[in-house]
């Protein structure tokens, strides 16, 4: 007997990031979308931009959702052809407002962390 077996990366296997960050955003979990992010990250959220440790820029993400509870999140667009590097652009529709969130991320030890999140009004 033969057996064929076929392996996918690493990434493949885990999914989407984009989607998974999409979905993530959509109901407001900063928990989740902290657990990939690498351990500074610049955060920029309207008019509030540095750089925060993971817990630090992850109280900051709850404290927008809580302010800006999400309704939609959709991608606007999604860059993975680099095997280094990911970035996407989510369309964020909370109860009174819309955002455009942009996600860098680069790869480390075998995954891609965030290192930049920027949260701007929608124009």
């Amino acid at each position: 007997m033969v057996m064929f077996l076929h392996l996918q990366p690493q990434e493949a296997m885990q999914g989407d990031i984009a989607d998974e960050l999409a979905m993530n955003f959509k109901q407001g979990n900063s928990k989740e979308i902290a657990k990939r992010f690498a351990t500074s990250i610049e955060l920029i959220i309207i008019d509030q931009e540095d750089v925060y440790n993971r817990a630090q820029a992850e109280q900051i993400l709850k404290d927008f959702f809580l302010k800006n509870p999400p309704n939609k999140a959709s991608i606007i667009h999604k860059l993975s052809n680099n095997p280094n590097y990911r970035l996407t652009i989510l369309s964020l529709t909370t109860k009174t407002e819309k955002f455009r969130v942009t996600v860098t991320m680069k790869k480390s030890s075998n995954s891609f962390q965030i290192t930049e999140l920027r949260i701007e009004p929608e124009r």
